[in-house]
């Protein structure tokens, strides 16, 4: 049990036969079923994730890494607690949060919230802009078991030739720029977008101008941290995790709070 429980959780979404943990552990298919069904209770009945059997010839079992809306929403007001610290604003008032984006541990838990969030998208990769999003989106396809493709904001000789384009802020109004590979994306894939902050939505906009280029379709957008203001971004279908409605450099009070959006 517990060589089959490692398994399925080191490979989260990857589907494995009956077979194979019956030849790995020497044993019978209905021991091995016997003992699924209670790695599958255990695991259910504390919040832990979910273990689904597909049926059929090309079927078998996997590991879901997925949370109740309970548990999201606990993480999410955990963050809040976190991300509120007055030691966290910055001049210019800009909040920090690179240690909580770069932790393994919370940047495993917002995967995981963000791989429940689109389980149903029908993703085939997951897609964020460099740099601070790559945590995030990196532990999200692991949930989800799909590759991750980065969108640099200069092409690179090392990745062969590449379709760039420019957009246009929504947080400053400037013009810039991003590129991804040519063999980075399949024409039609569906891509999840990922990324750790969302002021006017000019990025995710971008990012979905450059999709387009590859005839490639946009499965969801998920951010960490939303501000409140402007309150009509450049996208309209997105999800986030938290808020943030103000900051005071002078106090250092933080006004940050799980997204209404998490329901």
């Amino acid at each position: 049990m517990a060589l089959i429980l490692r398994t399925l959780v080191d490979q989260p979404s990857s589907l494995f036969s009956l077979g194979h943990f019956a030849e790995a552990c020497g044993t019978t298919r209905s021991s091995i079923s016997e003992d699924i069904a209670l790695i599958k209770e255990a695991l259910e009945s504390r919040d832990l994730g979910r273990v689904e059997t597909v049926a059929g010839a090309a079927g078998g079992v996997r590991f879901l890494p997925v949370l109740t809306p309970d548990a999201i929403r606990q993480r999410a007001a955990e963050l809040c607690r976190h991300l509120a610290w007055p030691d966290r604003v910055l001049p210019g008032g800009f909040l920090y949060m690179t240690d909580i984006i770069f932790s393994p541990r919370w940047s495993a838990l917002i995967g995981q919230a963000f791989a429940t969030l689109f389980l149903r998208s029908n993703a085939d990769c997951v897609v964020t802009v460099e740099t601070k999003g790559i945590p995030l989106a990196l532990m999200t396809a692991r949930s989800l078991g799909l590759p991750l493709v980065i969108l640099r904001r200069n092409a690179r000789a090392t990745e062969g030739p590449a379709v760039s384009i420019n957009y246009v802020s929504g947080s400053s109004g400037r013009i810039e720029s991003m590129s991804l590979p040519r063999r980075a994306l399949a024409p039609g894939a569906r891509a999840l977008l990922i990324d750790d902050f969302m002021r006017g939505g000019g990025t995710a906009r971008g990012v979905c101008e450059l999709l387009a280029e590859f005839e490639a379709k946009v499965a969801g957008i998920g951010v960490l941290v939303e501000t409140a203001q402007p309150r009509q971004k450049l996208v309209d279908d997105y999800t986030s995790l938290l808020v943030l409605e103000s900051i005071d450099p002078s106090s250092g009070r933080v006004g940050i709070v799980p997204s209404p959006r998490l329901g």
